[in-house]
């Protein structure tokens, strides 16, 4: 498997040279550092990147995802895949500039993409830290709640599950400084998406649990999860509670469930 595209500024700065050397050679302020995958912020030609290298997982990795009956993430091709989908339909997501991918052997693939840098932002998660204490002005959250659960619905309309669905991956857009009726939201971090004609129901429900889970304690009431259900599904509210019972009671115990791992990961023993 061999893939390559590059758009400006890449196409000119690699012009005539190996991508996967340059790629490689790449330096700048470094997010994640794993055995397989490296993510990196940097500036090329004068342009602020977002920079992810995957080396390939091992067969290791490869035969226990398929123990876990879960699909391994070979490298860089889920994310670009994603993003071109979400990009198509007019999503607010990251803009790729270059993408590459080669090698026969899943277990060694070396691939990579590069991403435009969102700025100026702030994470949500960072954006509602200070809520439980000091709760924000009314028609803020309730207009951030609305904007969300149209994303999260046109995200699964658009048959991609993103599976690290959390308010730290929604980036808050600061310039122009946004209110109530301006808002803007980006979704980035597409590395473990999937993309089907229709998001499978487990999938879906795998998502809206984790984004649950990572708004528990932001101190949202019964009436904003009742919001973000009406504005996910575009449904009256009990059509909501009647048809998707099951799911609500999966963000329950499945929010309870990423709570107890949560909490048990960075208990200051395991530290």
């Amino acid at each position: 498997m061999n893939t390559l595209s590059l758009l400006p500024p890449f196409d000119a700065l690699w012009a005539g040279k190996d991508p996967f050397v340059e790629v490689e050679g790449l330096r700048g302020q470094v997010f994640r550092e794993l055995a397989g995958r490296r993510t990196l912020q940097t500036t090329c030609a004068g342009v602020s990147v977002f920079v992810k290298i995957h080396r390939g997982v091992g067969w290791g990795e490869i035969l226990k995802n398929w123990l876990y009956g879960r699909r391994p993430i070979l490298g860089a091709g889920d994310e670009w895949q994603a993003l071109q989908r979400l990009r198509a339909r007019g999503f607010p997501t990251m803009e790729p500039l270059a993408y590459g991918e080669r090698g026969c052997n899943p277990a060694r693939r070396h691939s990579f993409i590069v991403t435009r840098e969102l700025a100026p932002t702030e994470s949500l998660e960072d954006h509602t830290r200070p809520w439980r204490e000091t709760p924000p002005p009314l028609r803020w959250k309730r207009s951030l709640i609305r904007r969300v659960a149209e994303m999260a619905a046109a995200l699964h309309g658009a048959g991609v599950n993103h599976r690290d669905f959390y308010l730290c991956h929604f980036l808050l857009h600061l310039d122009p400084a946004p209110s109530p009726d301006s808002l803007r939201l980006s979704l980035i971090d597409l590395h473990r998406a999937q993309c089907r004609d229709q998001v499978p129901r487990r999938w879906r429900d795998k998502d809206l649990a984790s984004l649950y889970f990572s708004a528990l304690d932001i101190g949202l009431t019964r009436g904003d999860r009742c919001r973000f259900l009406r504005s996910y599904f575009g449904r009256p509210l009990r059509d909501i509670l009647a048809a998707e019972a099951p799911l609500l009671r999966h963000l329950e115990r499945e929010g309870e469930r990423l709570r107890v791992r949560y909490q048990r990961k960075f208990a200051p023993e395991n530290r």
